[in-house]
């Protein structure tokens, strides 16, 4: 897909990969519609944008909440309304929950799988006619899921969210199969850990698991560049290639590396010991 005066909406904006994505399209010609909770962080990536294009960038600032499904509606409306068509939806805004599954509420797992699964799922249905209407040069439209090298590794520690992200990998396979006649493309993107408001929610988890930490923008980089190749997939550079290959093929091999890193980081009794704390209700009356 040529990039330059295409349209692209992009989740999560105000901060992280979507201020980077932003960004990065100011760079490369894209107008953007910035949406997010914060107003405020949203400006704040738009100023960015100003300052690092060297044209101007058509941009629109959309607060949402995309958990909400009027919200979804409103965003479609006033895209359809401002522009008239879309050609690159980018569903990027997520939440990572780390730690024992016994120490997460029912409200942080359906917060994080409303964030995570249930909205881009959503969110595409409703843009659909939007991308499948295609632009002046009958190019059609290009759904982008931004999840995780956690979606294809299960990480232990990170259950819940290894749990949303192999489910936003599956949504963007089987949607990339439904829509191949349409002629909308779908790119799963599979960022390994990144530096970026989330961060602290899983720092302690970083040294003990040996995860590297790229920086926003490179991750950025590399997606836009998927995009531009029309992609189905886009992974990090470096190992963790690799291990995706063998987790699919040797899935033991690579349990039995994270069980290692796991003792060896002190972090083998976690999950014993969260699980110890959890009261069991006397149901027998």
């Amino acid at each position: 897909m040529q990039l330059e005066g295409k349209r692209a909406l992009i989740t999560g904006a105000g901060s992280g990969i979507g201020r980077a994505l932003a960004i990065e399209a100011s760079h490369r010609g894209v107008a953007v519609a910035l949406t997010g909770r914060r107003r405020e962080a949203l400006e704040a990536t738009r100023s960015q944008l100003a300052r690092s294009a060297a044209r101007s960038t058509n941009c629109l600032i959309l607060p949402a909440d995309i958990t909400d499904g009027a919200a979804r509606r409103s965003l479609k409306a006033l895209v359809a309304a401002e522009w008239g068509g879309l050609d690159i939806l980018i569903n990027n805004a997520g939440i990572v929950l780390a730690g024992p599954l016994a120490t997460l509420a029912d409200a942080e797992l359906e917060r994080m799988m409303a964030t995570n699964l249930i909205a881009p799922l959503a969110l595409t249905r409703e843009f659909l006619p939007l991308l499948s209407a295609g632009t002046g040069s009958g190019q059609k439209g290009r759904v982008v899921n931004v999840g995780s090298v956690f979606g294809d590794i299960a990480f232990p520690l990170f259950a819940a969210y290894s749990a949303s992200k192999f489910g936003l990998r599956g949504f963007s396979t089987a949607l990339r199969r439904e829509l191949a006649d349409l002629g909308v493309g779908v790119t799963y993107a599979a960022p390994r850990g990144t530096r970026t408001e989330a961060t602290p929610a899983m720092e302690r988890f970083v040294e003990p698991l040996a995860m590297k930490l790229d920086d926003p923008e490179t991750v950025a980089i590399q997606i836009w560049d998927a995009v531009l190749r029309d992609a189905d997939s886009v992974y990090p550079r470096g190992p963790e290639r690799l291990f995706v290959l063998i987790e699919r093929l040797f899935p033991r091999i690579v349990g039995s590396a994270l069980a290692k890193q796991l003792k060896q980081g002190g972090l083998g009794r976690l999950a014993a010991e969260s699980i110890s704390d959890v009261s069991i209700p006397d149901v027998s009356r």
